[in-house]
């Protein structure tokens, strides 16, 4: 047979033109049927092709393969799946076991001819742009405000449409309001109540962020606030203290806290000191600015628009105060120094261990009668000599330490020229007179008894409201001379005292 080269034709491929030519082969080679047979066995003793985990069972039988674009977007499509696997695989990685979680739906490859039979690891995989179970939103009304026409309009004003409507709005609420499921219930909300819910919330939201904001810039029962914290580390790092222990006593004014003294430049500060930090909440200063507003030494520097400078004017008004008692000679605390509102003074006690209050020690009937007469004659000494009424003293601001009385607690003093100083003084001789005779003293003197030997008075009457009475007139005399005259200069200035830190901006 004459040998005969063929050449074989290339099939037209969507890709282009190939330019590979057969190798030539006898027209014997081509109608041998044993060469035939020899191939066809060889095709299926070959193993399966794994290149690209191609899943040619997934191919329909009656798929036409006969078509190059067929074919490839077959291809095509079985990629798109292998990339979607390995597209959850690293989505499943990234967001591990977080309760917030980032998709990659928006990379997947969808194919809208996709089959529905997935796998098991793509039943998780959820398409939410077309979720079945999605809640379906009321239809709103157009521009025009209604729809349908004739008998079956319906305005937007319609009750059941206005209640679909808020029951949507409901969840425009804040997360922390439970509204439910309204929607699926087909709740119907009227104007009335929405409005009411909504006024709620609002109201929550805003007693919410109030309580918040006390919480952090207030002063509570035996916690300070962050800037009262910082100022208490400045002074520790400035070396005026060593360390700070812990709360001994708070008050409805302050809170009192012990601390190892330190040294100040060239001043010699106690081993043991105690701060005295004044609350910033002025739950009890509201009642109280009768205290310092009327008094003539900072009258003039008295704001009711700013809080936080009332504090700090309590302070220093105890400062000035304790300086004059010092002076005087009377026991009280030794003033360090005074930074806003927190005022260091030396600490009446020992080892940590603060001295009873009057109320709280255990004295025997002489020392009882020792410490009425202390009492006495500090009051004495404190309106005549530092010119000044307590104003609250009590025998809960009165310590026993060493063998004697100490006064504590003196921002509220105010002078005996104050409109209301002797109505304070007949307060506080009340008081002393009541638990001295309660205590069993025979040689406490009555109420009005104690006020004039104080005072240097002369007021006779045995009646209360009628003392009261001549207390106040001569209060409004004394009131009517001080206005008509210049504000007394004392000569207790800010070199009396301790040193005052530079105030830093708030």
């Amino acid at each position: 047979m004459d040998q005969v080269n063929v050449t074989a034709t290339q099939p037209k491929s969507p890709w282009g033109t190939q330019n590979v030519t057969a190798p030539p082969c006898s027209l014997a080679d081509v109608m041998s049927e044993q060469l035939a047979k020899q191939l066809n066995d060889e095709c299926t003793s070959s193993p399966s092709c794994t290149d690209g985990d191609l899943d040619l069972a997934s191919i329909p039988q009656d798929a036409d393969t006969c078509s190059d674009l067929m074919l490839a977007q077959m291809l095509q499509m079985e990629f798109d799946r292998e990339f979607d696997t390995q597209l959850r695989r690293e989505e499943k990685k990234f967001n591990g076991e977080s309760k917030v979680s980032i998709s990659f739906e928006n990379y997947r490859m969808v194919h809208p001819f996709e089959d529905s039979d997935s796998s098991d690891d793509e039943v998780d995989w959820q398409d939410t742009r077309h979720d079945p179970y999605r809640l379906a939103k009321p239809t709103t009304t157009p521009k025009k405000g209604f729809v349908g026409k004739g008998k079956n309009i319906t305005t937007k004003h319609d009750e059941d449409v206005c209640g679909r409507k808020n029951t949507a709005r409901m969840d425009n609420f804040a997360p922390e309001v439970h509204v439910g499921d309204g929607i699926s219930m087909d709740l119907k909300l009227s104007n009335q109540v929405y409005n009411a819910l909504k006024r709620h919330c609002q109201t929550e939201q805003r007693r919410s962020a109030r309580l918040h904001e006390k919480k952090e810039h207030s002063t509570a029962e035996q916690a300070v606030d962050s800037k009262t914290r910082l100022l208490m580390f400045k002074m520790v790092n400035a070396g005026i203290l060593e360390n700070i222990n812990g709360c001994i006593s708070t008050g409805k004014e302050s809170v009192v806290f012990h601390a190892d003294g330190g040294s100040f430049e060239e001043m010699i500060v106690p081993e043991e000191c105690v701060l005295k930090v004044f609350k910033t909440t002025l739950n009890e200063f509201k009642n109280r600015d009768k205290y310092i507003k009327d008094d003539y030494r900072f009258k003039d520097r008295f704001s009711k628009l700013n809080p936080r400078k009332i504090i700090r004017l309590w302070a220093e008004k105890e400062m000035h105060n304790l300086a004059r008692m010092k002076k005087a000679g009377i026991p009280c605390p030794d003033v360090v120094i005074l930074k806003k509102h927190i005022l260091v003074m030396s600490f009446i006690g020992q080892n940590q261990v603060p001295a009873p209050k009057l109320k709280e020690a255990n004295l025997s009937q002489e020392d009882l009668t020792k410490a009425y007469y202390q009492v006495v004659q500090t009051m004495q000494q404190l309106y005549k000599e530092c010119n000044l009424v307590h104003a609250d003293l009590s025998e809960y601001n009165m310590l026993w330490h060493d063998g004697q009385v100490w006064l504590i607690d003196v921002s509220q003093s105010v002078e005996p020229t104050h409109p209301h100083g002797l109505e304070f003084l007949f307060r506080d001789c009340r008081n002393v007179a009541t638990f001295f005779q309660k205590s069993g003293v025979a040689e406490a003197l009555s109420v009005y008894e104690l006020f004039n030997t104080v005072s240097g008075l002369e007021i006779s009457c045995d009646n209360e409201a009628d003392f009261l009475a001549q207390i106040e007139a001569l209060e409004k005399m004394n009131e009517d001379h001080v206005q008509k005259r210049s504000k007394k200069v004392f000569t207790n200035s800010c070199d009396d005292g301790p040193p005052l830190l530079d105030d830093d901006d708030d």
